[in-house]
Formats: structure tokens, C-alpha cells, sequence
């Protein structure tokens, strides 16, 4: 799974770097970014001349001189990232750069800008923004260490265990730490040793409220990246920074969303509010060492609140919650709100460390204010419960992202939103004004038409049908085989890849790799490494996977992506919308999966290979041009044998 950033409210930066150059370009004019276009193509080792990229870049510069928004629709291959990139640092503005993962993020922090700084021919510095949760807190740290900044073995015992020895790890690395950056350490702390020195932005009072303020890395983090010309960011932190009012991250002038077609839903998770037992229970935790005897009966009564929200939510778990929430739950978050504000009060009477109190009241004030946002419902967002490993959640989000977003973003800066597959009317449903904002597809300089093949198979049962699994699984067997492995299997649901893995498994001749047989990153380079290895995967596979070369040479997919009709957030969109939500809301969204599942195919200009849609409704259904034209423009057949021709011709040239 792709990680995401969700604090709020502190952010800090890291990976300053400036850049000295060659050459001499400046300016924002067209000519100029088509200047530095080529010096910097000249750098790279295969910098053959993109007109797509051109295009992009051009059209980027002038909405950063004019002030107006742009969508750009940049297929693989076209290098997106160079194409803003570039004319963002020439414009001499601040620029924040917005991804939807982590792997795009570590690639323009460790790659894309590094190089830029080394060849665009203009100095300018770039960091990298993280949640403050990322971070080593030095105050949680000497708080550990009995209130030095040094810990041994001794100090915890002889029995101190798997987690207090990586918590003596932890404090020693922070001595020596420049950043304190959890992504710098040697190895993966266990959760609750990472969260014994750390905080997250709704317990964190600030620099000036704290003991160690003056040596926080977050603050020194934030501090550098403040300076930087270019910021990279989570998208979830810049929701983060649109819920806070605008206080989270640096100001700036320009903003980028790359892979903007995960925009909307980003925005929806950031701008909403989750409650669960766990919330009151660690607020309770925290504050025990406060209060003492005199307020443990506030205390018990909020882990009592934390039962009652849990048993309260049970019942709707996966299900839409009512806007008035019911009795049960309503009451359960009226009770937690209550017993919230009585210990808040024991906190404030107490005598304890200063600096665990202002944490402790400062997640309080946030999670009384996410109990009264929650109890009604407010107009405009939908509620439903979700259920977890550690118990249930609450989220409360707002139906249409578009209203909020116009009111706090659109107007303040200047948007350049682009993805490979950009979503129709993806401008209006962000509530972008239309007189403010241009729209371009570049399409993709690899020839699809050439080298991709489209198969469906018009034989097999629809998907409903009970006959349609056992099908879809002799098809699948049939196409693996033809392209002697080679294969990422693509699935829209974990039960449909685990009775595949399965029912094929032991049939096919090579190695079949599966979801959750190791971590991800392990798992793509085994799939890349032997290459007539098959991978199967679900959803968080469909994007940001790039196997280039003959490895992957066949993309399976299941069914289309269709979201599910009980899905809340996408039910109450359709409620708004009316009649037409499912051409609004179901068929857009289902297209740009397809086309971001059809997309880890092609990855190089030499890519060859078939993207084969086990589901006839790609073929007669009615709708079927509009996913059609979603894909990358391939050669179509409906037939078994010219696959199987055209994959002999591919893996076994003449």
C-alpha cells in the first residue's frame, strides 16, 4: 500500500538542495522553457526530443505568467514531471508540488530535482515536506530518557523486551540525527516504539509552548523548507493545509497536483474528520501521568466514553450512517464530547509536566472540536462507520469537494493539475471556474497502436453470471500460457485474486506471485527479476507500477472497476447529482482505473505487449466507447488466437 501523510496542522521539510547549473537560462517566456528543455534533455543518457513534453511545459509556463489553472492529460512516456518542473523554477515563483504517492514523491525528491539542480542552469533549492508525526520529537524523547537526552539498556531493566530496545535505539539515533527524519533510520520501528517519541499535529503545541522548541528537527525542517523554491508535499498534507485555513504549509504561488486524477478523493479524506474509541483512549493514556488520583474518575469515565462510541458504532460498520446519526451513536458521541470536556478540565487543574499538558489539552481541543462537527451531520457531508483491525471509525466528509475547494483554493493560487489519465469534467467536479482554467492532452509519444493489442473476450459469461469465475479462470491459464508468464494480473477485489492465485497456482508452468506475499517493493522487483514470473494484484497495484521490458508483456483485468453501489461517499454523490450519476459519477470513475490498469503495459517506446479485459461489457455494453477512448489507442480483437499470435511474434522475434 502507498502511503499517505494525514497529519495537520505541523508540517516540517527536509532535502534542501540548490542547485549550481550549467549553462545560463532565465526567464519565463515559451522560447526559454524550450531552451532549457533541451539543455537539460542534453544531460540525459537516451534525451530524444518529446513534443508532448514541449507542449506541456509551454502551456505550463503561460498559466503560471497569466494566472490561469490548467489540466493537463500527459500519457506515459510524455515526462510530466520535467514538464512542470522546469518552467515552475524558471517562473521564480514558490511552487508547491502536490503527488498522490509516495513513489512519485521519492522520485522527483531523489531524482527528478536533483537533477535539474545540477543541469537546468539556474541555482534554486528544493525540499521535501512531511506530516510532523514523521518526526523525532526531542521533548517525547527526553520525556523517555527520565528528562535527559540519553538512554540505556539499564535504565529500562533486565526484562525490557522487543520494544524498549528499540526505543534506546531510537533515542540514541536522535543524538547523532541531523533531521531526526524517521525515513533516515537503519531499520522499521514497531509503531508503538515510533509513537513513544513522536507527536502528531493534534498533540504538538507549537516551538514556543515547548521545552525543546528551539532544537526541534520539525521546526529546524520547517525552517529549511520555508526557504526553498520548490516543496514537495503529500497531497493528503495540502488537503491538511486547506482544512487548517492555510496554516500548515509555506506560502506559496503556484500550486502542481500530479496525479491529479486522485485528487478529488484526497480532498474529501483531508477536508473530513475520523472518531474511534482509540482517539478518547489515548487521550486518556496521556494525560494519566497529569491528573493523578484527583482526576482518575474523569479519566475512567472518558475510557468508559471510548466503549460506549465503540459499541455504538459496531452495528453500522461498512454501512451509511443517517445524518442524525441514530440514537445509539448520537448519544455516544454527545457522551464522549461530555466526558472529552471534563478531562480536559482535570488537565488544566493539574500540577503536571508543563509540556504533557499543553500536548494533552492541545488533542483534546481538536478532538472536541471533530465530536461537535460530527453530531448532526452537517449539510453537505455524508457519515459512515468503517471497520479496523483496532476497532471502528467514524468519518464524516463532505459530499461535493468542489464548493470547498473554490471557496479555498482556486482563488488563491495557480493550479496545474495533470495526471497520465485525467477523469471527464475533472475541472468542474474540483469546482474549478471555467473562464479560469485550460485543458490539454499531449497524449503519449510510445506507439500503442503498434505495439499494444486490446483483448476481450466476447465468449465468456458477464461477470453476475455464476459460470463466469471458473471461465475467466481457463481464459486467464490460456492467456499466461501464450505469453510464457510475463503476466501482471490485475483484480477489483482481494476475493477474486486469492481464488485465482488458487485455481492457477498450481496449474501454470512459472512462478505466481501474489499481493501480500511480500512487502511491495519486494514483490515488484522479484516480478521484474524473473521474468516469466506472473504477479497477481489488486487495486493498489492498478497505478504506479513500472516494469518495463519483457517481463511484463501481458496486463490481465479482471472486471471493469466499477465502484461499489453501496459505497457511501459515491452514493450520496449520486443522490446529489440525480439520474445521470451513473454517467457522472460510475463511468468516469471506472474508466480512468481502466486506463491507469491498462497503462502499466507500455512503459518504453520498445514496450510490446496485450492488455486483455476479461469482461464483455467492454464489448456491448452501450457505454463501452467511453472506457474504450479512456484507453491508450491499442490495436482491438475479440479473437484468442490472434493474442496468441501476436505474443509468439513478440517473445520469440525472427
Amino acid at each position: 500500500m502507498e502511503t499517505t501523510d494525514t497529519d495537520t496542522g505541523n508540517v516540517a521539510g527536509t532535502g534542501i538542495d540548490t542547485g549550481t547549473g550549467t549553462g545560463n537560462v532565465a526567464g519565463t517566456g515559451t522560447g526559454n522553457v524550450a531552451a532549457a528543455l533541451d539543455l537539460v534533455r542534453a544531460a540525459l543518457p537516451a534525451g530524444e526530443a518529446r513534443p508532448g513534453q514541449v507542449a506541456m511545459a509551454e502551456a505550463v509556463a503561460r498559466a503560471i505568467a497569466t494566472g490561469r489553472h490548467l489540466v493537463v492529460q500527459a500519457g506515459t512516456g510524455t515526462g510530466k514531471s520535467l514538464g512542470y518542473l522546469i518552467p515552475a523554477v524558471l517562473s521564480g515563483k514558490r511552487v508547491v508540488v502536490a503527488t498522490a504517492t509516495k513513489a512519485l514523491q521519492d522520485q522527483l525528491a531523489g531524482k527528478d530535482l536533483p537533477f535539474l539542480a545540477r543541469h537546468l542552469g539556474r541555482p534554486f533549492s528544493f525540499a521535501v515536506l512531511k506530516g510532523r508525526s514523521n518526526y523525532l520529537c526531542r521533548q517525547r524523547a527526553a520525556e523517555v530518557s527520565g528528562g535527559g537526552d540519553q538512554l540505556s539498556m539499564e535504565d529500562l531493566g533486565d526484562d525490557v523486551g522487543v520494544l524498549g530496545r528499540e526505543i534506546v535505539q531510537l533515542v540514541e539515533w536522535a543524538r547523532s540525527s541531523d533531521t531526526g527524519d524517521r525515513a533516515e533510520l537503519s531499520f522499521e520501528p514497531r509503531p508503538q516504539a515510533w509513537a513513544a517519541v513522536s507527536v502528531g499535529a493534534m498533540e504538538c503545541p507549537g516551538a514556543s509552548r515547548c521545552p525543546n522548541g528551539d532544537t526541534c528537527f520539525a521546526e529546524a525542517a520547517r525552517k529549511r523548507a520555508e526557504g526553498a523554491d520548490v516543496v514537495v508535499v503529500n497531497a493528503h498534507l495540502y488537503g491538511a493545509h486547506l482544512a487548517s485555513g492555510g496554516h500548515v504549509l509555506p506560502e506559496h504561488e503556484v500550486v502542481v497536483f500530479d496525479e491529479a486524477h486522485a485528487l478529488e478523493d484526497v480532498a474529501a479524506d483531508s477536508l473530513g474528520v475520523e472518531l474511534g474509541a482509540g482517539r478518547l483512549q489515548a487521550m486518556s493514556r496521556g494525560a494519566r501521568a497529569l491528573v493523578g488520583k484527583d482526576g482518575g474518575d474523569a479519566l475512567d469515565g472518558l475510557d468508559a466514553a471510548a466503549v460506549r462510541l465503540e459499541e455504538a458504532a459496531t452495528p453500522w460498520k461498512d454501512k451509511r450512517v443517517p445524518d442524525d446519526l441514530g440514537d445509539d451513536l448520537s448519544a455516544a458521541v454527545a457522551l464522549a464530547g461530555e466526558r472529552v470536556a471534563r478531562a480536559a478540565s482535570a488537565v488544566r487543574k493539574s500540577d503536571g509536566d508543563t509540556a504533557r499538558k499543553a500536548r494533552s489539552l492541545q488533542a483534546a481541543g481538536h478532538l472536541a472540536g471533530d465530536l461537535q462537527l460530527a453530531s448532526p451531520v452537517p449539510s453537505g457531508y455524508v457519515a459512515w462507520v468503517e471497520g479496523r483491525n483496532a476497532g471502528h471509525t467514524l468519518r464524516v466528509v463532505p459530499v461535493d469537494v468542489g464548493e470547498v475547494l473554490a471557496g479555498r483554493l482556486w482563488g488563491e493560487v495557480t493550479a496545474i493539475l495533470t495526471s497520465a489519465t485525467i477523469p471527464a469534467r475533472l475541472s468542474t467536479r474540483l469546482g474549478m471556474a471555467t473562464e479560469r482554467c485550460d485543458e490539454l492532452d499531449v497524449g503519449s509519444p510510445f506507439p500503442h497502436v503498434d505495439h499494444g493489442l486490446l483483448y476481450c473476450p466476447v465468449h465468456l459469461p458477464e461477470p453476475r453470471h455464476g459460470d463466469y469465475q471458473p471461465a475467466m479462470h481457463d481464459e486467464l491459464h490460456a492467456l499466461i500460457t501464450a505469453a510464457g508468464g510475463r503476466t501482471l494480473a490485475l483484480f477489483t477485489s482481494w476475493r477474486a485474486m486469492a481464488a485465482a492465485v488458487d485455481a492457477l497456482r498450481p496449474s501454470v508452468a512459472w512462478r505466481v506471485l501474489a499481493q501480500g506475499d511480500l512487502p511491495k517493493p519486494a514483490l515488484i522487483e522479484a516480478f521484474a527479476s524473473d521474468e516469466h514470473s506472473c504477479l497477481f494484484a489488486t487495486m493498489g497495484y492498478w497505478q504506479g507500477i513500472d516494469v518495463p521490458g519483457p517481463s511484463l508483456s501481458l496486463v490481465t483485468i479482471d472486471r471493469i472497476p466499477f465502484p461499489r453501489p453501496d459505497e457511501p461517499l459515491l452514493q450520496a454523490r449520486r443522490e446529489k447529482v440525480g439520474p445521470g450519476a451513473f454517467g457522472l459519477i460510475d463511468l468516469p470513475r471506472a474508466a480512468t482505473l481502466l486506463a491507469q490498469g491498462a497503462g502499466r503495459l507500455i512503459r518504453t517506446a520498445t514496450d510490446r505487449g496485450v492488455v486483455a479485459v476479461l469482461d464483455t461489457r467492454l464489448a456491448t455494453a452501450n457505454y463501452r466507447w467511453d472506457l474504450i477512448r479512456a484507453l491508450p489507442p491499442m490495436r482491438r480483437t475479440r479473437h484468442l488466437a490472434e493474442v496468441e499470435a501476436f505474443l509468439a511474434a513478440i517473445l520469440s522475434p525472427e
